[in-house]
């Protein structure tokens, strides 16, 4: 291997010394030198379905867009309707190349500020968002800039994360805040945002602060009982709330109608890709993602084929578990649009085997939250 090939050193968040401390199973993720379990991911998957779980989510991007266009400019490379949106607001959505292919799924916040706004990017498509960014902002009158390195984020998620949140934080602000809004709080004298918003398909909140006020409250958080779960634990809530990953049920291959993901973009506007999403909407699409709930107890992982009854390959799984909530086999799965009807039956081939299933909703797992 040439010094030019060899690969660039994974990079730590602000927590990663209290990880290896507690004996975390670090490997690397995005880039980064990331916690997968402590213990078991069982017991940390429960902990956030049942009580409360701490991430640590550091390694997620932070791309600020201020200035006189900065709205103009935001809504031209973001699929979802940022027009109106309302300071302490969050909207969920995509940027996308020309064809419609996908560049990153992110979360928009409208700051306090007149014409300021938070992008909140995937950690491994930093840079390349970046890049991309600066490459559309020419022509509008704004200023974008990548602050992520000087951001750290911990994400509180589970049915007792509001208690947590105003016992820890000292912030009867957190009760206010409904589902994807914000505030601006203090911390040490630094910046705190708070915003309720996560990836796990329960309530919860994410915290962003600068890197030393992070370590603090991760250690506040730990003392007050809540159980630190890593990136597996991440992936199967994620995942049985029906909520896609990139570079798994998005990609530059896979666009957002594709995903069904089409509410979280307004047609009625002009942005990049919207003409390419269009049509994908009005005529259709070779491929569109699904889930599949399999009979069996055999887990399918991604990559593996998916088939009709006949044997006719269909399809490729995009990511699959046994669900621990709810002790069923399922995944999702990128199929031919003939065959991504509710009930239609299909199998997964697992090594020289077939296991019989049918589609069904993606979202796997309500949780009873409402705010």
């Amino acid at each position: 291997m040439t010094e030019n090939q060899q690969q660039e050193p994974l990079q730590r968040t602000c927590l990663h010394e209290r990880h290896v401390a507690l004996g975390a199973k670090m490997s690397p993720f995005a880039g980064f030198d990331m916690p997968i379990q402590y213990g078991s991911i069982i017991t940390e998957h429960l902990a956030v379905r049942e009580k409360a779980g701490i991430f640590d989510v550091s390694h997620m991007g932070e791309i600020f867009v201020d200035g006189r266009d900065a709205e103009r400019f935001v809504n031209h490379i973001f699929t979802n309707e940022i027009r109106g949106m309302e300071p302490g607001k969050v909207l969920y959505g995509m940027m996308c190349y020309p064809d419609g292919g996908v560049v990153d799924d992110l979360l928009v916040y409208r700051e306090f500020e007149p014409d300021h706004y938070l992008l909140v990017v995937n950690a491994a498509n930093i840079d390349k968002d970046f890049a991309w960014i600066q490459e559309q902002v020419k022509g509008f009158d704004c200023r974008v800039r990548n602050e992520s390195a000087a951001w750290g984020q911990v994400a509180v998620q589970g049915p007792e994360a509001e208690r947590y949140v105003i016992d820890v934080l000292g912030a009867a602000e957190a009760a206010k805040l409904g589902f994807y809004t914000f505030c601006n709080l203090s911390y040490k004298g630094k910046r705190l945002i708070l915003s309720r918003t996560g990836y796990t398909g329960e309530d919860g909140f994410e915290i962003y602060s600068a890197p030393e006020g992070i370590v603090e409250l991760w250690d506040r958080f730990l003392a007050e009982g809540v159980q630190p779960c890593g990136l597996g634990c991440r992936d199967t809530l994620r995942f049985e709330a029906g909520l896609p990953l990139y570079g798994d049920e998005l990609s530059p291959e896979i666009s957002p109608v594709m995903a069904g993901l089409g509410m979280f973009c307004k047609l009625d506007k002009d942005f990049i890709g919207r003409d390419a999403l269009l049509r994908q909407k009005t005529e259709g699409c070779e491929r569109k993602l699904v889930g599949i709930e399999i009979e069996d107890k055999a887990v399918p992982r991604a990559g593996y084929p998916v088939e009709t009854l006949q044997g006719e390959e269909v399809g490729v799984v995009t990511t699959g578990y046994h669900s621990i909530s709810l002790d069923k086999s399922i995944c999702f799965a990128l199929v031919g649009s003939a065959y991504a009807a509710l009930d239609t039956p299909l199998q997964i081939r697992i090594r020289k085997k077939t296991f019989p299933g049918k589609v069904v909703k993606k979202r796997f797992y309500q949780t009873n939250y409402k705010k």
